[in-house]
């Protein structure tokens, strides 16, 4: 299987995680997102001109949240829990992370460098991240449910992205966020996505 990739795309980076989880082997294309003319490059693989992409064979997986599905399938349910309702939930919270926090994203672009911490928050950014601290508070251990899964890849990017500008949750929200950024596929998605050229 090959995974097309983009510089700093925060989704290429949850649909990478997550074939770590499923122990999926990956060809990875990296494509430069900032570099004139990446558009015509990206559709030479998606028929969106999105990344992340993954090729199988074929077919064109194209959307995080399909390849995400894609390698649960792929890997006898791995990115999920067992528990019926407890895969619902972790459904629901990857989609939600998927549509929402705009404001988070708008006022905090995705970045390894250096930021200045998030100043003065206007009410829709400030109910964004009580609403992830809700979230992150859920969670059961180190992990959302009793082990790793989509739904920790895709809010170990946002703990990531929360850290860099200065936003450290409290209580059993701190504890969640802390452990996502000590986990060691963060750090290894982190790590090749500071290698894209």
């Amino acid at each position: 299987m090959q995974l097309i990739v983009g510089t700093l795309s925060t989704w290429s980076l949850r649909a990478f995680m997550c074939g770590q989880i499923a122990d999926i082997r990956l060809d990875l294309i990296p494509i430069n997102l900032e570099k004139q003319g990446y558009k015509a490059e990206v559709l030479k693989y998606s028929p969106t001109g999105l990344v992340p992409a993954l090729l199988v064979d074929d077919l064109v997986v194209h959307d995080s949240l399909a390849i995400a599905e894609y390698f649960n399938e792929c890997s006898d349910g791995a990115l999920y829990p067992k528990n019926q309702s407890e895969r619902a939930q972790a459904r629901s919270l990857c989609m939600e992370m998927h549509s929402g926090f705009m404001n988070l994203r708008g006022r905090c672009p995705f970045t390894f460098g250096d930021v200045a911490p998030l100043g003065e928050l206007n009410e829709a950014l400030k109910k964004e991240i009580e609403r992830i601290e809700v979230i992150f508070a859920q969670a059961k251990g180190p992990f959302m449910f009793d082990q790793a899964g989509a739904v920790d890849a895709f809010f170990a990017i946002l703990a990531f992205r929360l850290s860099a500008y200065g936003v450290s949750l409290n209580g059993k929200a701190g504890e969640y966020q802390q452990s996502l950024l000590n986990w060691s596929v963060l750090h290894q998605a982190i790590e090749l996505a500071k290698g894209f050229k």
